[in-house]
């Protein structure tokens, strides 16, 4: 069975407050790649108080293959997708090449 997790649609380009920072989610692309499509954001982020000193960058998640685009609805209003996570590590790879040329950001998370 084919594990699906639920991902929540933040707004894009309002910074979330954290607490060495933020970060602010600039898009989401759905990708088509072998007959399915792949849910990823962009984003950036910005360490202003760590133990390590202050960083900032781009970086991309990628949730997963897009099971039920937008299907609900949470408390706070947010839409919700349902999506399957990417456990191949070729898989990974290949798709992490293609955002990589698309974005040019080397910082790509997998849930």
């Amino acid at each position: 069975m084919t594990e699906k997790l639920e991902y929540t649609h933040t707004k894009l380009e309002e910074d979330v407050i954290c607490p060495a920072g933020y970060y602010t989610p600039l898009k989401e692309v759905r990708l088509k790649y072998n007959n399915r499509e792949i849910l990823y954001m962009v984003g950036h982020a910005v360490m202003e108080s760590s133990c390590c000193g202050s960083s900032r960058g781009t970086y991309v998640t990628v949730p997963g293959y897009i099971v039920n685009w937008q299907s609900m609805t949470n408390e706070a209003g947010l839409h919700v997708s349902e999506v399957e996570p990417i456990s191949d590590e070729a898989t990974r790879e290949n798709i992490r090449r293609i955002i990589q040329e698309a974005e040019a950001i080397s910082q790509i998370d997998f849930w």
